[in-house]
């Protein structure tokens, strides 16, 4: 296939996985600073921060409270990363695909970008917002079941898949990140020890991991073993450990894919694995954002490999 149109099938996983993913981390902050004291100070700013958008976000905000967070990451055309913005690129990859892509998939992504625009108010209004969230949560997944219905398993579905696990690899390091900083900023607090089972609750629900994560390790939810599953699992699938290996198996299946092939042999035997960690804090923040710059190494790589245009 044309290396246009793999990038922007690519391209186009990638933005409805954001998408999700940013509905997903809204309605589980949103249900956190319910569920924490109000003597818990977990402000909204850590979301910008979470993201690596503070330069955006100060550029048009003065005030980091949580109107103007969720708006920027909701519905502010500025930031790429917005819902709005994700809808947008989703359906402009899609309509220069849908020679590779089921039809129905143009209907239903043109339904959910119209859905956030007209109902964006509900979303940035504390009353509306787990509906609204919801509603794009699920309308997200009802695309990604079409296309594992209905596509056949050629070089779309490959580029669909890299895009797809790349995209929620990264999510799962932010999602854990979340979780971190939350911690760190409880630790001090009375409450510190149901805090940190509320937190790393709502982290694993983040993810729709709590079920999957009860039935392996037959445990409560603790922080450390949290961090081994989402990290470590190899049969669950936003876990790292199975976004990295299910791109292996995708770019071991690609031509000229010597290169990205070293880059995730790399990626994956620098995940901790399934050991539970010493500590959670600042340290295993690094390594985070260390993963994340890896999962942006291995999206140069893919470009180069490819590719040869910027996405739409």
């Amino acid at each position: 296939m044309l290396s246009k149109v793999a990038e922007r099938v690519y391209w186009a996983a990638r933005y409805l996985e954001r998408a999700e993913s940013t509905a997903r981390i809204l309605t589980i902050y949103d249900k956190l600073l319910f569920d924490l004291p109000r003597r818990v100070n977990l402000g909204w700013y850590n979301l910008i921060v979470i993201n690596s958008l503070e330069a955006d976000f100060n550029e048009r905000y003065s005030v980091r409270d949580e109107r103007n967070v969720v708006k920027f990451l909701l519905g502010d055309e500025s930031n790429p990363s917005s819902l709005v913005s994700s809808m947008k690129a989703v359906r402009e990859n899609i309509r220069t695909t849908r020679d590779v892509i089921p039809p129905e998939t143009w209907e239903l992504v043109n339904e959910l970008t119209m859905y956030v625009q007209d109902n964006l108010a509900q979303g940035i209004s504390r009353s509306n917002r787990y509906e609204f969230l919801d509603n794009v949560i699920k309308a997200c997944q009802q695309i990604v079941g079409l296309w594992y219905v209905n596509m056949p398993r050629d070089a779309a579905w490959e580029m669909l898949l890299l895009g797809q696990n790349l995209e929620r690899a990264d999510s799962t390091t932010r999602n854990l990140d979340a979780g971190v900083a939350a911690i760190m900023q409880v630790e001090d607090d009375d409450f510190a020890v149901n805090a940190r089972q509320i937190i790393w609750g709502n982290v694993l629900r983040s993810l729709n991991a709590e079920q999957p994560f009860r039935r392996a390790t037959r445990s409560s939810v603790k922080g450390p073993l949290v961090v081994s599953y989402l990290i470590g699992d190899e049969f669950f699938p936003r876990s790292l450990h199975y976004c990295v290996a299910e791109m292996m198996d995708v770019a071991g299946r690609l031509p000229h894919s010597k290169e990205v092939m070293s880059g995730l042999k790399s990626l994956l035997n620098d995940l901790p694995g399934s050991e539970e960690p010493e500590e959670v804090g600042s340290e295993f923040r690094d390594m985070l954002n260390d993963i994340q710059v890896a999962l942006g190494d291995l999206h140069a790589s893919f470009s180069k490999t490819w590719f040869m245009s910027e996405p739409l």
